[in-house]
């Protein structure tokens, strides 16, 4: 990993953390305890290269060591203002706060990073383009859309396991039933005739 040595850089990164908590320039003034004028020079990148010391205020308001400020990128820090660390290799999260725009999907996120980690890819296209239907995640709930993705994947992990014991013949002829009943005759797909999850 590179230590950034320029400085608007550095400055650059803290103004885009700073903007993330909501922070204005007095905000953000008097959380630090540094002057105005040093913290204006910051936020607009301007002056020369912080100080350690300032440095060391900024990472501390923000909840981040002063390595974590000088050496992670900017993708890797604005989840942390959230709450929310980001592993390496953590694609699925990732993917997730950098496509969620619902305000209401946003906090689940801060609140359930964990459960949000184990969804698959195919789960967060569903969640992620139900976001895009404008109220429709709003309405059905973020939490509630949430378990039913949870509750498909274990029925899901049930089925597998059942798929490979004696009980698959049974197993056939109750999913056969439940297929028909929700896709009759003569419709084009079962799932356009209501086959999700309710």
């Amino acid at each position: 990993m590179t230590v950034s040595t320029n400085p608007s850089s550095l400055a650059s990164k803290i103004a885009r953390l700073v903007e993330e908590r909501g922070w204005n320039q007095e905000d953000f003034a008097r959380i630090t305890k540094l002057n105005r004028q040093t913290v204006r020079q910051i936020l607009l990148a301007q002056g020369r290269k912080p100080h350690n010391a300032t440095v060391q205020a900024c990472a501390k308001a923000l909840g981040l060591s002063v390595s974590e400020l000088r050496t992670l990128p900017l993708d890797q820090l604005l989840p942390r203002m959230h709450g929310i660390t980001v592993r390496d290799g953590d694609g699925v999260l990732q993917r997730l706060l950098e496509n969620a725009q619902n305000a209401d999907l946003l906090a689940w996120l801060e609140r359930n990073a964990d459960r949000a980690r184990q969804l698959s890819p195919s789960d967060v296209d569903e969640l992620l383009g139900l976001q895009e239907h404008g109220a429709a995640l709003t309405a059905i709930g973020v939490e509630r859309f949430v378990e039913l993705l949870e509750r498909k994947r274990e029925l899901l992990d049930r089925i597998r396991i059942l798929a490979g014991t004696e009980y698959l013949q049974l197993l056939e002829q109750f999913v056969e039933l439940l297929y028909e009943k929700v896709n009759p005759p003569g419709s084009a797909d079962g799932f356009a005739a209501g086959g999700r999850v309710r």
